[in-house]
């Protein structure tokens, strides 16, 4: 049990199988890589928007506005493809959009020192309204069958795009924990003020975070916009939600520093899967919303009790209480008493 604690990508992972059992069980067609494919396939998404909410969240703040930003990039591919621009030109053009977002997020965090939760709600809003005021409140629809073709299953059932995204999570994986670059975000979120004295760029850091945080909900959008071949005006609400929960449940530390994007990865792959289990059995929609914060709020409840059972036994083999081969659980002074001292 304490090795799933510490290690919550194998947790994830444990459900995810568990969960992969289950839907086997109950239907055994389901048992192939097709069913696999569709699920990776339905969680890019979501999978985007958990790499870069984990890079915010590590540096202890979190990014609400993910959604809009989504939404607004989804748009400025459309619109860029709609008035005749090229395909690289309109992706480029969504990723400069995305990066902007998140940029101003992070000077309003960082610069201006407003706390993160509040600044992101304010920019939610903001990137929401942009996004209508830009496009009139319309759909945009149209969109050329190059940029849909991205989401077509090309090797060994993986689209291109699905291609990119597992390319975005090697890297980043690669860059948290083999680069002092990477290394950075955990120390910015462990400890702010022995990450200063250590020489680190904490301001820098969380900026880069925020902003990479933008670029990979652009990244989002760009899939979306591919996926679904038009982008409604309420495109990424809710979404910012599900990318938070996604890091939870992967093992991403809301007070910073603790995490991995493997985990984040695997989060937001289960969260999906819950969803596609729920469509393969077509149960109503509005159950999604239901078990999958039921399965959240679980595994939150689980978490605590567990981590609050071994910081007690922690705290009690540092301090003597229960020594290890002291059969009974019997109770070992940590410290030989002291003489009284005689008057």
């Amino acid at each position: 049990m304490k090795t799933l604690l510490k290690n919550r990508e194998l947790s994830a992972f444990l459900a995810i199988l568990a969960l992969f059992a289950v839907l086997v069980a109950l239907n055994p067609a389901y048992f192939s890589l097709q069913t696999l494919g569709m699920i990776f396939a339905s969680s890019q998404i979501l999978i985007l928007l958990a790499l870069g909410a984990a890079l915010v969240m590590l540096t202890r703040n979190i990014d609400v506005s993910v959604g809009s930003t989504v939404g607004l990039s989804a748009i400025a591919v459309g619109v860029a493809l709609n008035s005749g621009y090229s395909l690289p030109v309109a992706m480029l053009f969504a990723l400069s959009v995305g990066a902007l977002a998140g940029a101003f997020n992070g000077f309003l965090v960082v610069g201006l020192r407003i706390p993160a939760i509040v600044a992101t709600l304010g920019t939610l809003g903001l990137y929401r309204g942009v996004m209508l005021l830009w496009t009139g409140g319309k759909w945009i629809e149209g969109l050329p069958s190059g940029l849909k073709s991205l989401s077509v299953p090309a090797v060994a059932g993986i689209s291109p795009l699905g291609m990119m995204v597992l390319f975005l999570t090697a890297v980043g994986v690669w860059m948290l924990s083999r680069t002092a670059f990477g290394r950075d975000f955990y120390a910015v979120g462990d400890n702010l003020t022995a990450a200063r004295q250590l020489g680190v760029a904490v301001n820098r850091t969380r900026m880069i975070a925020f902003t990479l945080n933008g670029m990979l909900a652009a990244c989002a959008g760009i899939v979306f916009a591919s996926q679904i071949g038009f982008v409604p005006n309420q495109t990424g609400s809710g979404l910012e939600m599900k990318a938070i929960a996604a890091c939870v449940l992967g093992g991403i530390s809301l007070l910073g520093g603790t995490g991995t994007l493997v985990g984040a990865f695997l989060g937001a792959f289960f969260l999906t899967q819950i969803d596609t289990v729920l469509v393969l059995f077509k149960l109503p929609a509005w159950w999604n919303d239901f078990i999958a914060g039921l399965v959240l709020l679980g595994v939150l409840v689980l978490d605590g009790r567990l981590r609050q059972a071994l910081a007690r036994h922690q705290r009690a083999l540092k301090y003597g209480r229960f020594q290890p081969g002291n059969k009974g659980g019997k109770h070992v002074t940590p410290f030989p008493k002291r003489k009284k001292e005689v008057a």
